[in-house]
């Protein structure tokens, strides 16, 4: 069967699944579809072993199409753009200094303690996870993605800097965590076993320097074309070509894609916008990259779903994952608590504040895309399954419960 019809299926299940969540299950879009997702994967699994020939053409679609290039080549891109696009930078301004600690140094301690702690871990359980690929994991798994708690915040009435905190927060440490992500693969790539600081120093300032300059210069060419026409049609198709062309230039160039993109999303939703766009324009962008956004989360929560159902399920595995769980809240809480209980008080937030941007730190769809965009290995397989039950558990059950915790805490 092509891989076109493939894409039918995927896009109308994902169109059946939101019509099922908004008339029946009524959850957030994000938490609906993810949920339906996995019953999908859960019944597929149990109906494997009776029936077959399914499922040996969906691993020869894997494996043909290479869903991992698909992932890295084209979601990333517009993921990121989309979610700096929509970021209201003026907001985000004022708590500038509280964002950059979680999102710089909150990346960089999660990314360690993570590896370091996923590394005994899944030693003592037999897997031996080599140590690069660890720190693989860290990286991908850190960056935090509040798009499905967003509106259960709200509804909870939680302050301004709780919400704008955890918008920032994930913009910048998206593209952090994905320079990092980035830089390690090379490393492994270039058939390096230990990590190597040097390596990983001059692969880093190479990409995060490369990608922020790169982004300046996109967005301003970006700017003074939006600014010299005025058909929205015109300029929906300007910012669609813009990332994909820029993107790609930036594979191409060596450098950070990831953080081109939202800096250019920055400067397309912030940077004097009413010179740039009229109303109707800027409505009409918005809403087209919303759509998008919405379109290839739905996407990629069909597309693991079919990963998964190829994969070997080992009981380790999925052991492995429910520890990792444990690691990652340990982690959150001291990425938080650390920078807020030192000396210097670095991190300027209350207890109450800090308990609930602890509990909104979700890992959602970037950490889904980054480990299927990892090459072909039995090690993939094991961070595949993992990360799929750290974005479960964050989704469902801390995306679920996150509304009600947060009215409790601001209430004593």
């Amino acid at each position: 069967m092509p891989s076109y019809y493939y894409i039918i299926i995927l896009i109308s299940l994902a169109a059946f699944f939101a019509y099922i969540n908004e008339r029946f299950i009524k959850l957030p879009f994000v938490i609906g579809l993810f949920f339906l997702s996995s019953l999908l994967s859960l019944f597929s699994l149990v109906i494997k072993s009776y029936y077959s020939v399914p499922f040996d053409q969906i691993r020869e679609l894997v494996i043909s199409t290479d869903l991992s290039k698909s992932v890295i080549n084209i979601f990333l891109g517009f993921l990121l753009f989309a979610g700096s696009m929509h970021t209201n930078w003026f907001s985000m301004r004022k708590y500038l200094k509280d964002i950059s600690v979680l999102a710089l140094g909150g990346v960089v301690f999660s990314t360690i303690f993570v590896a370091v702690a996923f590394f005994y871990v899944s030693h003592w359980l037999g897997l031996e996870v080599p140590f690069i690929y660890c720190l693989i994991f860290g990286a991908l798994i850190s960056p935090t993605d509040p798009i499905a708690v967003l509106s259960i915040l709200k509804e909870a009435k939680v302050p301004e800097k709780i919400e704008v905190t955890l918008v920032g927060e994930s913009l910048f440490n998206d593209g952090v965590g994905v320079v990092i992500f980035i830089a390690l693969t090379q490393m492994l790539a270039s058939g390096a076993v230990d990590f190597d600081f040097p390596h990983f120093g001059l692969l880093f300032i190479q990409e995060a320097g490369g990608g922020i300059i790169f982004g300046l210069i996109l967005g301003y060419i970006l700017h003074y074309l939006l600014k010299t026409t005025d058909y929205y049609e015109t300029e929906v198709l300007l910012t669609l070509a813009f990332v994909m062309l820029g993107y790609f230039v930036s594979a191409q160039m060596h450098i950070s894609g990831a953080l081109a993109m939202v800096i250019m999303g920055l400067m397309v939703g912030n940077f004097r916008k009413e010179e740039a766009m009229s109303n109707e324009t800027e409505e009409y962008v918005a809403k087209f990259w919303e759509l998008l956004e919405i379109i290839l989360n739905a996407l990629l929560f069909l597309m693991i779903a079919l990963v998964l159902v190829v994969l070997d399920f080992n009981l380790k595995y999925i052991i492995l994952g429910v520890l990792t769980i444990l690691i990652l809240l340990v982690s959150r809480f001291f990425t938080v608590n650390i920078p807020r209980k030192t000396s210097l008080t670095i991190l300027k937030v209350d207890k109450p504040t800090s308990q609930i941007i602890i509990l909104g730190g979700l890992r959602g769809g970037l950490s889904l895309a980054l480990v299927m965009s990892l090459p072909a290995s039995e090690f993939k397989d094991i961070l595949l399954i993992v990360t799929y039950i750290c974005v479960a558990f964050s989704i469902l059950i801390q995306g679920t419960t996150i509304g009600t915790v947060a009215k409790k805490i601001l209430k004593k």
